[in-house]
């Protein structure tokens, strides 16, 4: 590797709004994020499928299925 010309990698922390707390390493420090593995619907099971404004019926109208 050449020097000089590559970030510093170091140990750092995730902080999540669930308040989920992950220590990795990366070039950044002290990372926030909105929603991660332990809070995300898909990886918790309670994903919903939401129906905005009827547009899952108007494709089943629309395209005959029942």
């Amino acid at each position: 590797m050449r020097e000089g010309i590559h970030p510093e990698y170091k140990q750092t922390t995730i902080k999540c709004a669930c308040g989920e707390v992950i220590a990795i390493g990366s070039t950044k420090e002290d990372i926030m994020v909105e929603i991660c593995s332990k809070c995300h619907p898909f990886y918790t099971g309670k994903q919903k499928l939401i129906d905005t404004g009827g547009r899952v019926e108007k494709f089943n109208k629309r395209f005959g299925r029942k």
